[in-house]
């Protein structure tokens, strides 16, 4: 079995991946800032290493990556990466003393869509700094494997969902308030058609899917793969749903999107980020390279997650 370092393992895949870790074997460590608990209690954290680093702190004096390097990873998986620098500074680091490393990446590496669902032979055109900082890593680190031998893999996580977390709603944010509107009957807009997409998936088949990666490490190295559920959803048949769920007729309207986008106050940039996009993946490389297969559906994952905020009262019904 492996020592594996998880670089923010506290957050939400991290507390359905370190269990999942933990029993089949693995030796642990837990990089944070130690600012927040794992979403879920598990017996497995008391068998976990915790160290307590500030990343952005650390990298200031150049000395994060020596710090990970010194706990004597066999796997280093990076969670929390979001630019190229602070991608190669760890990397650097590491170089010639690790056998895999698992950079977690974004779909929104992706900007706008030519053909759906999308795949990962699809050139990377992110619309946004956080796309942008994924893409550059991505494109290192695989240039890196392939030019030096770096054991090098990329994922691209959707919609993360999962207890503990807001799904991104139908109409493509994170405000809860849009959950209990609908649990009220109350009559929801969407953008145009109501036809764009969003692609969640369940925090626990990210961590699957980050277990076999390990377990396949020569059909992972090097590559990069989409990790999302099995479909995409459109906004109005998720809307839909989430309305029968609450045993409710939908009722449901469509505006023009620019100017339905004016309505949203500060939630307006977080959606169009989801709306622009309109997301919807292959999921077929993993499938075939990794055995890959989602226990979760999109709306099984935002239903298990709309129980618990239900119950937190952070939903309303």
């Amino acid at each position: 079995m492996s020592r594996i370092v998880i670089i923010g393992g506290s957050g939400h895949v991290g507390s359905y991946l370190v269990p999942r870790l933990v029993e089949l074997g693995h030796e642990i460590v837990n990089v944070s800032r130690g600012a927040a608990n794992p979403y879920r209690q598990h017996y497995a954290w008391s068998q976990v290493k915790n160290i307590s680093l500030d990343r952005q702190v650390e990298e200031k004096t150049g000395q994060f990556g020596k710090k990970i390097a010194k706990l004597n990873p066999d796997i280093v998986i990076d969670m929390i990466s979001f630019g190229l620098s602070s991608t190669q500074h760890l990397v650097e680091a590491l170089r010639g003393k690790v056998e895999h490393f698992l950079f977690c990446s974004s779909i929104w590496v992706y900007g706008r869509y030519f053909s759906i669902p999308s795949t990962e032979a699809d050139s990377p055109n992110p619309i946004d700094e956080y796309g942008r900082g994924k893409a550059e890593s991505e494109a290192w680190l695989l240039q890196e494997a392939r030019l030096t031998g770096f054991p090098a893999t990329c994922f691209r996580p959707g919609h993360i969902v999962g207890e503990g977390w807001v799904p991104i709603s139908p109409i493509g944010n994170a405000n809860p308030e849009t959950f209990s509107l609908i649990a009220r009957g109350d009559e929801l807009v969407l953008p145009n058609l109501g036809l764009e997409m969003v692609h969640h998936v369940h925090a626990d088949d990210v961590a699957q899917w980050i277990v076999l990666a390990i377990e396949n490490r020569a059909a992972s190295v090097g590559e990069v793969f989409n990790t999302v559920s099995e479909q995409a959803i459109n906004l109005r048949g998720y809307a839909e749903k989430v309305y029968r769920w609450f045993g409710r007729e939908p009722r449901i309207s469509f505006k023009p999107f620019d100017e339905w986008i004016l309505d949203l106050g500060d939630w307006a940039e977080n959606t169009r980020g989801h709306i622009t996009r309109s997301s919807c993946h292959s999921i077929e490389k993993s499938r075939q390279r990794l055995g890959y297969k989602p226990r979760y559906t999109s709306l099984e994952a935002v239903y298990e997650s709309l129980q618990a905020l239900i119950k937190s009262g952070i939903v309303v019904v």
